[in-house]
């Protein structure tokens, strides 16, 4: 059995069950095991939220897969980001909601959440996930430095789903930058043909480029759109991230996975590996 691990923090809601599927179904591929993870504020409220915890898991016994249910006494914002670490969890599929929610995981505690966290998340609103997984993966590629460590996770699971993989670049006037467009396009070209995974690139104007990343990602009907997120230095999470919180809470309702930078050379995620 692989010892990949996965982790669905869950507050017994729709949306959080739709992350637990979004799971079900990758951990089905890559052979992982899930915790199913409840974050309680006071040790008297441990008792019930096994009870509900169990009926999930059991809910979802019939599928195959290992799931393990955790019940930890904390907040969610430090607690799953140390949960993942103690467990050397690959992803973390999460649901989100509007701005009401299981200690208002709404768009920007959402981010505040990813943010105390080193592992890549995948956030989930309503949209279900289909048999094959993530057939269709949108990557917007801006000019940030870190922006290609996420082309190494992305691999990973393209090539486990064979998955195709659209690069979407802003289309910039200045001649320095556009250069850096080309080079970057030129650069996930060739990564993702070493990997042999299929991959398209657009263009598009870069006003508004995050509202041209969702509109590609339905014309593609994809099932995930890849971010960084650039917020990790800023621990509040909601200043300067209309971006991110537009992505993870987008009118599509796309899932997206969101990579937090790490300060090492390009690629050397080992998610997958």
């Amino acid at each position: 059995m692989s010892d990949k691990s996965f982790i669905v923090p869950h507050d017994f809601s729709e949306v959080a069950d739709c992350a637990l599927n979004h799971a079900i179904t990758t951990a089905k591929v890559v052979g992982a095991k899930i915790y199913v993870l409840h974050v309680v504020s006071k040790k008297k409220e441990i008792s019930e939220a096994e009870t509900k915890l169990k009926a999930v898991v059991e809910a979802h016994s019939s599928k195959n897969i290992k799931l393990i249910p955790k019940v930890r006494v904390g907040t969610i914002f430090e607690d799953i980001g140390h949960f993942a670490a103690e467990h050397h969890a690959e992803l973390i599929f999460m649901g989100t909601h509007g701005a009401s929610g299981w200690q208002h995981i709404a768009g920007s505690h959402a981010l505040k959440v990813i943010t105390h966290s080193t592992v890549p998340f995948i956030i989930v609103q309503q949209k279900s996930v289909g048999e094959s997984g993530y057939d269709d993966i949108v990557v917007p590629l801006d000019l940030h430095r870190e922006t290609k460590q996420k082309l190494a996770i992305v691999a990973s699971m393209a090539k486990y789903f064979k998955s195709r993989v659209h690069v979407i670049t802003p289309n910039e006037t200045d001649e320095f930058l556009k250069n850096k467009v080309t080079a970057n396009i030129l650069f996930s070209k060739r990564f993702f043909e070493e990997r042999g995974i299929e991959m398209t690139a657009t263009l598009a104007p870069s006003s508004g480029f995050d509202k041209e990343v969702v509109k590609l990602a339905v014309e593609k009907d994809a099932d995930l759109i890849a971010i960084m997120n650039q917020n990790k230095s800023n621990y509040l999470g909601a200043f300067g991230s209309n971006y991110e919180q537009y992505m993870i809470t987008n009118d599509a309702q796309i899932p997206t996975l969101v990579v937090n930078p790490i300060e090492t050379p390009y690629g050397s995620s080992v998610l997958f590996s």
